[in-house]
């Protein structure tokens, strides 16, 4: 396709995607009781082959050439990656410092168990042709499946959080907090798998050195710096150099950890976490996000719907295994993340809304799977498996929480 062609076709793209995104978020938020981006991911997987694509083949082939999907590729991952920004800024540090011991304890539950979870599945499904491709053995086929089973819906995580008013509780700041750290450590493990698979040691090198390097700066000394920002701003004056400042940052923030091996979107989150709280956080979240939330980060869950066929699930042992899948994941995940809290002295509703909130995948799970699709770690197949997951696991989550939530009061943490 010439340029002038995929500027034509991404307009109509768009205009889709725009309306069956807010149009399915609706019906999830007032049948279902789900945050409008549940239904966005649903709207995705809609847009893709294994509805629409089934019911109008020749439809869907002209509004989604195969051509056009590099451009849609990188207006999601700058979607997404704006998205983790915005996440940042409403992330508070001190609520984090408060509960580090008890929410390293259920990351660490949380990511451990799956792991051994994967362990168990991952040879049989090896077993299984076009699941894992053919370079993908034992080794890595448990840790990218154990980071999969492991992930947190980080971004829905935090959406879920604010929108039911428990940010500042112990429920809160605990699942956000765990999200945060169990969500690293799996992509650090994918960076050690796409090492192993001929990418070569420098992979994991930079995940570990590059990224973790970066990541202290942000947490240590980028926040002093970046309150020099505030000191220049002037409310309703210098607000478009300001932005402009910002913009400047979250690119380079989010190329600098896409170059070391982890994403681009926790190059974005360590951004917003480190930005000072106050004028220029306010002005800068409410210019950007019903932009980003209405606009870029539909453009994600599309391109991802549009790698998803749950038509490739076409025989009965395929079902069963992704029957298998979905109940071994909120077992594990979910199972773990409520076990550990209770170690932690959490009472029983306290840890069963963690463990709730921490089962969901969502947007994280779409990334990491996307990433092995990509790089031929996994098959069209599993992709289609991890999916249907995602969206069951996310699914789950309010209503879970809301079980959890019935006759307790959050208690808000001091200060």
């Amino acid at each position: 396709m010439t340029a002038a062609q995929l500027s034509v076709t991404f307009f109509l793209q768009m205009a889709a995607i725009v309306a069956a995104c807010r149009a399915v978020g609706w019906v999830a938020q007032r049948f279902l009781g789900q945050p409008q981006v549940v239904g966005e991911m649903i709207a995705g997987v809609l847009l893709g082959p294994s509805v629409l694509g089934a019911l109008f083949p020749d439809f869907t082939a002209a509004l989604f050439p195969a051509d056009s999907r590099k451009v849609l590729f990188v207006g999601a991952q700058f979607g997404v990656g704006l998205y983790m920004f915005i996440v940042g800024l409403t992330f508070d540090r001190r609520e984090f410092a408060s509960s580090a011991r008890s929410a390293a304890v259920v990351a660490f539950g949380g990511m451990a168990v799956p792991f051994l979870a994967a362990a168990a599945l991952a040879p049989a499904l090896l077993e299984i042709p076009g699941l894992f491709m053919p370079v993908v053995g034992p080794a890595q086929a448990i840790q990218f499946l154990g980071a999969a089973i492991a992930i947190t819906a980080f971004p829905m995580l935090a959406r879920i959080i604010h929108e039911r008013g428990i940010a500042g509780t112990r429920l809160g700041v605990i699942s956000l907090s765990a999200g945060a750290i169990g969500d690293v450590g799996a992509w650090i493990v994918i960076a050690f798998v796409l090492a192993s698979l001929g990418d070569g040691a420098l992979v994991a090198i930079k995940a570990l050195g590059g990224g973790g390097l970066f990541a202290l700066f942000m947490i240590v000394a980028a926040p002093r710096l970046l309150r020099r920002l505030d000191a220049i701003a002037r409310p309703g004056e210098n607000d478009d150099l300001i932005l402009a400042v910002v913009l400047v940052l979250f690119t380079l923030c989010a190329w600098a950890m896409d170059a070391a091996g982890i994403h681009a979107v926790f190059g974005g989150f360590l951004l917003g976490v480190a930005m000072p709280r106050g004028a220029v956080a306010d002005m800068v979240r409410a210019r950007l996000e019903p932009f980003t939330v209405v606009f870029l980060l539909p453009m994600f869950f599309t391109y991802s719907g549009l790698n998803t066929d749950l038509r490739l699930m076409h025989s009965t042992q395929l079902i069963g295994v992704a029957m298998l899948i979905v109940a071994v994941s909120i077992l594990a995940k979910g199972g773990a993340c409520y076990l550990t809290a209770r170690l932690c002295g959490e009472d029983h509703r306290t840890a069963l809304g963690i463990g709730a909130l921490m089962n969901a995948r969502g947007l994280m799970e779409l990334i990491v799977i996307n990433i092995g699709l990509q790089r031929g770690v996994i098959g069209p197949a599993l992709f289609s498996m991890l999916v249907l997951m995602a969206v069951v696991t996310t699914l789950l989550a309010t209503p879970l929480y809301q079980l959890s939530a019935r006759h307790r009061v959050d208690q808000l943490l001091p200060g």
